[in-house]
Order: C-alpha cells, then structure tokens, then sequence
C-alpha cells in the first residue's frame, strides 16, 4: 500500500507491504470554510460572550495583538488582516496597535519568516515585538501561578489597554488543546513561570494529557494566569489537513476556546481497539516538523496505541535540527540513554529550559523503540538524541517484520492532528 505522510512542504510518500495487518488513522474530513474573510468578520461581530470587537474599543485605545510563532500551521496572514480592518473601522489608528509574536521559549523569527507569517503589508505596517522570556527590561508582573509566584509577562501586552489574544486550536500532548491561554502562558510569559508551568509536577500528573482541559492542573494554570490578565478579546480558529479554516471562534476566553476544542476534538480523535507493534507517524509536515524538539509531539500522538515494547517510527523533516537553540539537545547529549535522561530532569530542585521536552521523550521511550527518518539530521545527531536512525522506512518496517512476524501496524499520516486512543481506556 502506497501512504503519503504529512512531511515537510511536499509530504513523504511510503510503500507499505500489502500483506501486513495495517490500519491507517486519520483525523475526519472536515471542509474548509467557503469564505474565511466573510466567516472571522462575522465572528467578530457576533462573538461569543462579549460584545463586538468594534464595541471593545475606542479611538483612543492602545491595542495589543498576540499572534503564535513560525512552529504552529497558523494562518496568521489570513486571520489578522480581517481582525486588523475591524479594529481600523473602529476608527483606532495603526499607530496605536502593536503586533507581539508569542514565541515562548522558541528563538525569534527573521525577517523573512515573519514576512511569510503575516504577509509584507503587516510586517510594514504594524510594529512587531518579539516576546524574549528572558528579558527582564520587557516584562511586568501580571499575575500569580499556582505556586504563589509571581508571572511576569510581556510589558507590550500588559501596557496595551485591549489585549487581543489569537491562535488555532488543535489536540496538545500536555495542555489538551493549544490556542486559548497558551498565548498568555507560555507565549508571552518569563521562563520562570513557564519552568513552573511545565515542570515535572504539573506535566506527571495524569490530566496532562491529550485533549484534556479541564481536570488538567497544568492547562488550568495556563488558563487562571491568562485571566488574571484580563485579554479583552479571543480568536481561535481551527484546520484541517490542507490547513484550510474550518471554524471561528470568537469573543470571551473560556467561552470560545471552549466552543473550538470540542470541534477539534470531534475531528481528532479516533479509536482503536488494541494497541499495535509498530506505529508510523509523521509530525504533521511544516512547519510543526522543523526539529526533533517538536517531532516528540509526533512519538507522543503514536504512544498512546503502542504496544510497550514495540516501535515508533516518526518521519519529520527536521530543517531546523535537533535545534541548536536552547537546552533540550544539551539534555539529550549528556544522557546515555532515555532512562539516564529521565532520572536527571526528575530529580527535585532540576529546572532547565526544555526539560519538559526531555522528559517527554525519555517517557514515550521506555515504553517504544523510537525511530526517526530525518532529512535534516544525520545518523550521529538521531543517535546522540538516544533514538534510532531511519533511512529508509521501507527497510525500518521490513527488519521489524523480520524480528516480529505478524506485527500488526498503524499510520498517522498527519502525525498528531490525529489523536487515536484505545477504546478500552
């Protein structure tokens, strides 16, 4: 059976043996909206549980926009532009609106990349801030975690007297569902607090999980720090597979974000009912596969049908690296193996930028042998990041077949735009 996995710009296509037991998942088809522009005015408009965006401000206002980074799919030079031309209608001016992009931990964008996000008009626009989590001379208090610490979060956001809070909602493999709060924490918040936030109390517990928001301690916390900071305004939308819009979900926080998972979780989730030996994923092609950092999102999508002990096999492009960029290759380097690398980022007291990562990661291989096709790395780089070389997913399924006859498989083409769980669970 020939598949065609979501893989970089132009995908991966595969020659799987038609005589293997194989199942192939994917999310529902859910068509793109007829007339995206026409469909986010008319949520702006009629919003749920706020007024209209253009009763929400005043000419006098200072407007602050926060818009997700170059790893999530968000068609932010489709969604901003209508959002943007409302907020010119109602009479506020370009000067008085400031564009953040939430980057969280992640480096910032070129020029060129934020060109391609938003469209060259806007970037000429509009000034653009890039959230640096680490820079104290651009971040204000704003709001207390659970913890009883302080959150600090980005001063062009807090100084703005309308906070505008964008983003796609899709399945996350710790907070339930990306888009809604995720944009104030970790987007726009200082590392401490997203170390707090992501660190091994909140991410062990059993609720932080896949589509799971309330009754997830780590999401719940994104959520109260987002409120304390009382955004004004939400804009979600969500996609599917050709990353066309396919829902717009608008006005308050809670109520919208709501309304969005619950689409998304309609269209994501698909049950099985046994786990499988080997399972071929992909990390849903670009931009979500620039490195391995994100590609573990892919490994966790697959772990939760896999047999323990069997295999995953995640095909990401990996134009970006391991990265280079923050802790997380540091973390895989230093370890000898994903038990080794789990013990470190556990140990009380252990804070580190991208543990979180790590943590995940060495979790999924305790239980799978990971593989990962990587143009973007080489066999070095994937056996020091304690997984195992693909060079050929056609030669990786024959050996697994060989060592284990009747191995029954599974695909995730889009990677974890699909979000598969087992029936009995």
């Amino acid at each position: 059976m020939r598949v065609k996995l979501a893989y970089g710009r132009t995908g991966l296509w595969t020659d799987l043996p038609d005589d293997a037991p194989l199942t192939i998942i994917e999310p529902r088809t859910v068509p793109g909206l007829p007339d995206e522009s026409a469909a986010i005015v008319s949520a702006l408009r009629a919003p749920l549980g706020t007024p209209p965006l253009r009763n929400l401000v005043r000419p006098a206002d200072t407007v602050a926009i926060v818009f997700s980074d170059l790893t999530r799919p968000m068609p932010n030079d489709r969604v901003l532009p209508p959002l943007l031309a409302e907020l010119t209608t109602a009479g506020v001016p370009d000067e008085r609106i400031v564009l953040i992009n939430a980057l969280g931990t992640h480096r910032p964008q070129t020029e060129a990349e934020l060109e391609r996000m938003l469209g060259p008009e806007l970037v000429r626009r509009y000034p653009i801030v890039q959230h640096n989590a680490w820079d104290d001379a651009t971040l204000v208090e704003g709001a207390t975690n659970g913890q009883g610490r302080p959150v600090r979060v980005n001063r062009a956001y807090l100084d703005a007297s309308v906070r505008i809070l964008t983003g796609f909602i899709e399945p996350h493999l710790f907070a339930g569902f990306s888009g809604g709060p995720k944009a104030v924490l970790p987007g726009i918040a200082d590392i401490d607090s997203i170390l707090d936030n992501h660190g091994p109390a909140l991410l062990s517990q059993p609720g932080a999980t896949w589509t799971v928001t309330w009754g997830n301690p780590l999401w719940e916390e994104m959520l109260s720090v987002a409120l304390s900071t009382r955004p004004a305004f939400l804009l979600n939308v969500t996609l599917n597979q050709q990353r066309q819009i396919t829902g717009v979900f608008a006005g308050d926080l809670v109520q919208a974000h709501r309304t969005g998972s619950e689409q998304a979780r309609q269209a994501t989730m698909q049950p099985v009912p046994e786990p499988f030996d080997l399972v071929i994923t992909s990390n849903s092609g670009y931009p979500l596969d620039l490195n391995l950092y994100q590609a573990v999102k892919g490994m966790s999508a697959a772990a939760q049908i896999v047999r323990p002990g069997g295999d995953i096999l995640v095909a990401a492009e990996c134009w970006d690296g391991i990265p280079s960029h923050g802790e997380y290759k540091r973390l895989l380097w230093e370890a000898a193996s994903p038990q080794e690398l789990l013990d470190r980022v556990m140990v009380p007291g252990f804070r580190c930028h991208d543990q979180w990562e790590a943590q995940l990661q060495a979790q999924i291989q305790l239980k799978a042998r990971v593989h990962v096709y990587a143009g973007g790395l080489s066999d070095e780089e994937l056996c020091r990041a304690l997984v195992v070389p693909c060079r050929s997913i056609e030669g990786t399924v024959a050996a697994i077949r060989r060592a284990k006859p009747g191995a029954t498989i599974a695909v995730l083409p889009d990677g974890p735009q699909t979000v598969p769980y087992l029936e009995q669970q």
